[in-house]
């Protein structure tokens, strides 16, 4: 039996990140696990970029309010779960994304938390487990499922290698020639095919 893993953002969400740095106008949010490998070092210096600018979650979510899916992700992803059983993995955070998947017609999502102060100050975050992703798709494999993958980043490269089938989606230059044994593909019929395929 499969079971499809699929990142989240980059694949069927933009960068909540990336969209915060915009509307926020602070720019050095814009970082992702595109551009830092080490998840806890990305969030730590996260945190004291939003606290340095007196910004929480009330702001961050007041901005994935206004977020919508990336063009055909809704019907990308409401054609792959008529066809196989899906997850969402992601190193997001149940406080920015619930909203968002209602958007994606309520998909089974396994992400994080965010620990804030009664202010909305973010003073913490919590994994639900460490490598969330790889640890994940390690335990559905102990269970029996064979997993397919895909994802955008650098955090998404052990579960994809950990895959009876993985790719890489609309990933960056860099992640792409540091991987070139992972087929790379950039259109959503390019990703349908190759889960298919792999099905």
């Amino acid at each position: 039996m499969k079971i499809v893993c699929l990142d989240v953002e980059g694949v069927v969400l933009p960068e909540i990140w990336i969209e915060f740095s915009k509307a926020s106008g602070v720019p050095e949010l814009s970082r992702t696990t595109r551009d830092e490998p080490d998840y806890d070092k990305l969030m730590r210096w996260r945190l004291s970029v939003l606290k340095q600018h007196g910004l929480g979650l009330k702001e961050i979510q007041s901005v994935v309010a206004t977020i919508d899916l990336l063009p055909g992700a809704r019907e990308f992803l409401d054609t792959l779960r008529g066809e196989a059983q899906v997850v969402l993995l992601s190193d997001t955070f149940y406080e920015f994304a619930t909203p968002l998947m209602h958007k994606l017609g309520d998909p089974t999502l396994f992400c994080n938390s965010l620990v804030a102060a009664p202010s909305g100050e973010i003073t913490d975050y919590k994994m639900r487990c460490r490598q969330s992703k790889l640890t994940t798709v390690r335990a559905l494999q102990s269970v029996g499922f064979e997993t397919v993958a895909a994802g955008d980043s650098y955090n998404d490269l052990a579960m994809i290698r950990a895959s009876s089938a993985g790719f890489l989606f609309r990933s960056t230059d860099a992640i792409k020639a540091e991987n070139p044994d992972l087929p790379a593909l950039e259109t959503y019929g390019e990703l349908l095919a190759a889960i298919r395929a792999a099905l």
